[in-house]
């Protein structure tokens, strides 16, 4: 099942994997090779080339492509890895995902493994408005639209994945209903801080980004800055409760099984009639989801879909 790709060129230092998903593997394979992959792993869905080339538009439809690094100078450990990696992805398989692919090797040297993935994130749109444009990227920038300024580094959040595009098309839309005029909104695992950008991008008065990871707190405030925000958008590291509510917008970019365990706190972050735009949450554990923040006083007032990821918006009601 696995294909080297290339040989080895010289002072090699990383081993990277690549495999094809169709979109419903995704998050089963990004565990999978988190388990090995010191530096995590990175989630490139297929694309078409929009406004002459210069933009992205992502297509769920397509397989996407997963990749993780590893470091290559133990090569019989390396080999032991990836091994272990098929092996793991074949009783995947015995589940009956639709198709994952072969899994493909290369080895690279350092200034290679520091830049790989950049040549795998172009200029994205996301919803009407919004686009995210690499440091490293040129763009066009059509009348109206609120372009968001990103080197994520190590750091979730290029717009990539299915959550983070789902949480931007919600504030996307919040801003077309008048709810993040003048607002202060709380982004709670920030990330590279991309929702926190947006939602000032998008009419906010002001965002604090909280993160328990401090790689995650360093890119935001880059970010922040490269996008000439570092006096509206704010950064502390650690976890709920944040000690600066009550805000109008929260946004949460998480896992179902945290959202669950955090919704009484979310709920205490917002005034009453605020919203907060959750996601990360994946289609079976939308219910669990609904109920959890009925039980937190949390309304759901919206929900969207892409793929087997939804979004839903929720109001405080008490």
């Amino acid at each position: 099942m696995t294909r080297s790709d290339s040989t080895a060129p010289a002072k090699a230092a990383w081993l990277e994997l690549a495999v094809e998903v169709d979109i419903e593997a995704v998050e089963a394979v990004s565990e999978i090779f988190g388990r090995f992959a010191p530096e995590g792993s990175s989630v490139e869905p297929a694309y078409d080339l929009i406004d002459e080339g210069l933009g992205a538009r992502v297509d769920a439809s397509r397989p996407a492509v997963i990749r993780a690094y590893l470091p290559a100078a133990d090569a019989a450990r390396a080999r032991e890895i990836v091994a272990a990696v098929e092996t793991a992805l074949g009783h995947l398989q015995a589940f009956g995902l639709r198709p994952i692919g072969d899994l493909r090797t290369r080895l690279i040297d350092e200034a290679q493994w520091a830049n790989a993935w950049r040549d795998h994130f172009p200029v994205l749109r996301v919803g009407r408005r919004i686009v995210i444009r690499p440091t490293w990227r040129r763009h066009r920038a059509r009348p109206g639209d609120v372009v968001v300024t990103l080197d994520p580094g190590m750091a979730f959040g290029t717009g990539l994945h299915p959550t983070t595009r789902l949480c931007l098309a919600a504030a996307e839309a919040a801003a077309d209903r008048g709810d993040l005029e003048a607002a202060r909104v709380l982004d709670v695992g920030c990330g590279s801080g991309i929702l926190a950008i947006a939602a000032v991008r998008l009419g906010a008065e002001s965002a604090l980004g909280l993160d328990i990871d401090p790689i995650a707190v360093e890119a935001t405030i880059a970010n922040a800055r490269r996008n000439r925000l570092v006096r509206r958008i704010r950064v502390k590291e650690g976890s709920l409760p944040s000690g600066e509510g009550p805000f109008d917008v929260v946004v949460a970019n998480l896992v179902a099984s945290v959202l669950i365990v955090l919704a009484p706190s979310l709920r205490d972050e917002l005034r009453a009639g605020g919203l907060l735009i959750a996601s990360g949450i994946f289609v079976d554990r939308e219910a669990d989801m609904a109920q959890a923040f009925l039980d937190a006083g949390l309304e759901v007032a919206g929900r969207s879909v892409e793929g087997d990821w939804v979004a839903l918006d929720a109001r405080r009601v008490i």
